[in-house]
């Protein structure tokens, strides 16, 4: 890994794609058969504002240090930052040999409304995958709860690992072995870039 990407300047707009891939089939009757292997990963594509020729240098350079695909280095998802949940408590995970699409934790604030809200992002301590909050959770009595999440955990998180809840880091590589800049008279520089998630 190489690094994270520089916060200035600040892409003018970012998307934000999952992608799980999903073998369909359409019988001659049109019944419709799904499959999926449970795989995900997110992507983003990052539009950056004009920029003169300094604003844009140090981006550009960071971008080509990455050597096309082949490096991985950190970002945040721009205007994303901060859960829409509480989060109130110090929450790690609760009980070693989770597997699923859910992960218990413990040591919310006890008896709290809206611990996690759906569309949160965490990231566990030992690994580096981003999973999304798929529905609204309270804390109980004992300040526990058990989150719905999406992706299914690709790795069992250890009893008491910490999470990341604000300002999650997702870990990607460039898209593409291609790195197109846009000129315009006046020297005033565009890009746009598409990363891929990577752990």
């Amino acid at each position: 890994m190489s690094g994270a990407l520089p916060t200035s300047p600040a892409p003018a707009s970012a998307t934000l794609r999952s992608v799980q891939p999903t073998r369909v089939s359409v019988a001659h009757s049109l019944k419709r058969q799904a499959r999926t292997r449970g795989a995900q990963r997110w992507g983003m594509r990052f539009a950056f504002p004009p920029m003169k020729r300094a604003e844009f240098a140090a981006l550009h350079a960071f971008l080509l240090s990455q050597r096309g695909q082949a490096d991985t280095f950190t970002t945040v998802l721009p205007g994303h930052t901060a859960p829409q949940g509480t989060w109130a408590g110090a929450p790690v995970v609760s009980g070693a040999g989770q597997s699923g699409a859910s992960v218990a934790l413990s040591g919310f604030t006890a008896s709290q409304t809206g611990v996690a809200k759906a569309g949160d992002l965490l990231k566990f301590a030992g690994h580096s995958k981003v999973y999304m909050v798929t529905a609204d959770a309270n804390s109980s009595g004992t300040g526990t709860a058990t989150l719905s999440i999406q992706p299914a955990l690709i790795a069992s998180p250890a009893n008491g690992e910490a999470l990341t809840t604000s300002s999650v880091p997702f870990t990607v590589a460039l898209a593409s072995d291609n790195l197109d800049a846009n000129l315009s008279p006046g020297v005033i520089y565009g890009l746009e870039i598409d990363l891929v998630e990577a752990w």
